[in-house]
């Protein structure tokens, strides 16, 4: 059964890879101009401007597409600069301990000390009204 499998594994794999190779193939298609060849990606429509060069074939964007990657990577590059320096002024601020200021703590404070006086005093009056011998 092994000897089965791997005999199927070495016919379809070869297959496989031949298989890949006629899509790719088929998703470029060469026209032959007279400075060399313009390639067409038919999966993306992408073209590139190729030429033969030591018996190979040497491909680069065509001016449309570089124009867009260009302008794509300046796009990118003043993105970059703009993080650059608003990460340069956060590194120069001052850091902050995220603690109240001395006038907001005092100021809190009083907001407790305002609050505490006026429960203390419900709850004495509550006390004398409640008190044993009282009827109410």
């Amino acid at each position: 059964m092994q000897k089965l499998a791997f005999a199927f594994a070495a016919i379809s794999l070869p297959l496989l890879a031949t298989l890949a190779s006629a899509e790719e193939v088929e998703r470029y298609q060469l026209e032959k101009t007279d400075r060399g060849y313009v390639r067409l990606d038919t999966a993306t429509g992408a073209m590139s401007l190729c030429e033969e060069r030591d018996q190979q074939l040497v491909c680069r964007p065509a001016a449309d597409e570089r124009t867009a990657y260009q302008d794509e990577i300046d796009s990118l590059s003043s993105s970059l600069r703009a993080l650059e320096k608003r990460v340069a002024a956060l590194e120069k601020a001052p850091a902050t301990t995220g603690l109240p200021s001395e006038e907001e703590f005092d100021r809190s404070l009083s907001y407790m000390q305002r609050f505490f006086r006026g429960f203390m005093d419900i709850v004495k009056e509550y006390d004398k009204d409640n008190a044993p011998g009282q009827k109410t």
